[in-house]
């Protein structure tokens, strides 16, 4: 039997793998990467965040072409041209992807291109039957769509996101089970890009993630659109004939059924732990299949860390990344730092998107935090204004025997992009004072923060 020792294993080359890999290479010589995806890439660059946003920017630029007529213009047709759309997305993520694959081939790390369970606490075997040992492992496998127990949705051809970011047809008509981002995200680009969309969630609100103030910003925006959209609902039944999906689902009281000749299933992920060998291991793992860690992303087998989607708590990118350059440093014995989540930052890239940062308000009255807040609306703010961005809002939250920003939520035109003013403030414990001493240009849509940053300077 082939064997073979390394300081170091990664199993898992995407974002928070790869970051590990270079992390612990600082450290180590004999550093080894196992993936057996095809091509290699990982989920942000594959099937995750560049394809998704190439796709959303595109049908962002159909729809105010659309709009023309709102901006003194005179655009007599635009329709998504579906075979062009989805080669420039293949265009785009291919310059990505080939990066990438050049890193992980790259003559830094050993690279196997393989499946792999663990055998014991410190040794892998691989599907052809190579045994690979380590003094310490990362686990980065990511996570897998998700089927719930939903009667029959098991049993019927549907559709992932993986499926809608292939897409070179224009679907005629789609049924969206689910309200998260990825759902909404999707939801929205298949609107906007001229398909009939219904819209199907399970909560009384989409978007859950975040406040109940921004998922209604959003759920007006979709309403307007055209999304028939459906909160508070209860699934019941999928069924497929061979050409139609029929969703039977109770709605304020009575059984509704939609119909339509496509289904995105997008009701959630899992970690994608399944055939890892993690008992073998002695690695704990939550009912759902999520690996246990500690702050410093050590699993219940302290020679073994884990990262990114596999462990949470945020499934968001550049927390993998935060975390598998933590884990690393701390497994080579190096100065560590958990990551910080007082001051997680994450973006939602509907229309309005929503950006958020530090502390929920939810999150400031269940630790008894005396604070203080203040919002304004974009629909009263010159910029957003002459850009018809005219949904949503900004709010921040302030310590308030400080001022020091704890918190802020963007929900508007270019939210991802105007949170990250908030999110060095909460960072650098920047107080609204602070941030009164910028020059916030006008006419910007930035410049809005100032207007809640002078209310909360009033009021203390």
């Amino acid at each position: 039997m082939n064997s073979r020792e390394f300081d170091y294993i990664v199993i898992g080359g995407g974002s928070g793998g790869y970051a590990a890999a270079q992390t612990a290479r600082e450290t180590w010589d004999r550093v080894a990467i196992v993936d057996d995806g095809e091509p290699l890439g990982g989920l942000c660059i594959l099937r995750g965040c560049m394809p998704s946003k190439t796709l959303i920017y595109s049908a962002e630029v159909l729809h105010l072409a659309q709009k023309g007529g709102a901006f003194g213009l005179n655009i007599p047709e635009a329709a998504a041209d579906m075979g062009k759309l989805h080669q420039r997305k293949l265009a785009t993520i291919g310059e990505f992807a080939e990066y990438r694959q050049e890193q992980l081939q790259s003559d830094q790390f050993t690279l196997y291109r393989n499946r792999a369970r663990f055998v014991d606490a410190s040794t892998i075997e691989l599907d052809d039957g190579t045994r690979l040992t380590a003094g310490h492992f990362m686990i980065a496998t990511g996570s897998t769509v998700s089927v719930p127990p939903v009667p029959g949705l098991r049993e019927v051809p549907f559709w992932t996101s993986d499926d809608i970011l292939e897409l070179d047809f224009l679907p005629e008509k789609i049924i969206v089970l689910g309200g998260g981002i990825v759902a909404c995200e999707l939801a929205q680009f298949l609107r906007r890009i001229g398909s009939e969309v219904i819209q199907i969630q399970r909560s009384p609100h989409i978007l859950k993630e975040t406040s109940s103030a921004a998922g209604s910003a959003v759920a007006n925006a979709f309403r307007q659109e055209g999304i028939q959209l459906y909160t508070d609902t209860s699934l019941q039944n999928v069924a497929h004939d061979g050409k139609q999906f029929a969703v039977d689902f109770d709605h304020a009281g009575e059984r509704i059924t939609a119909n339509a000749p496509h289904l995105l299933n997008a009701l959630g992920r899992r970690p994608a732990t399944e055939g890892l060998g993690l008992e073998a291991a002695g690695v704990e793992t939550r009912a759902n299949g999520q690996i246990i860690c500690n702050p410093l992303q050590q699993t219940s087998n302290p020679r073994i860390y884990a990262a990114g989607d596999v462990t949470g708590p945020h499934e968001i990118v550049h927390i993998a990344i935060m975390q598998g350059e933590l884990a690393a440093r701390h497994a080579s014995g190096r100065p560590a730092e958990p990551v910080n989540y007082d001051h997680l930052l994450g973006v939602v890239f509907t229309d309005p998107q929503i950006g958020s940062v530090g502390l929920s308000e939810a999150q400031l009255q269940e630790r008894g935090i005396d604070y203080l807040s203040a919002d304004y609306p974009f629909d009263d703010h010159g910029k957003s204004i002459l850009m018809e961005a005219k949904h949503g809002y900004v709010k921040v939250f302030a310590e308030r025997a400080t001022g020091v920003v704890l918190g802020a939520e963007c929900v508007g035109k270019d939210g991802g992009e105007l949170i990250h003013a908030m999110a060095v403030a909460v960072t650098l414990g920047a107080t609204v004072q602070d941030l009164l001493k910028v020059h916030w240009y006008h006419p910007t849509l930035s410049e809005i923060w100032s207007y809640p940053l002078e209310d909360i300077a009033d009021a203390m």
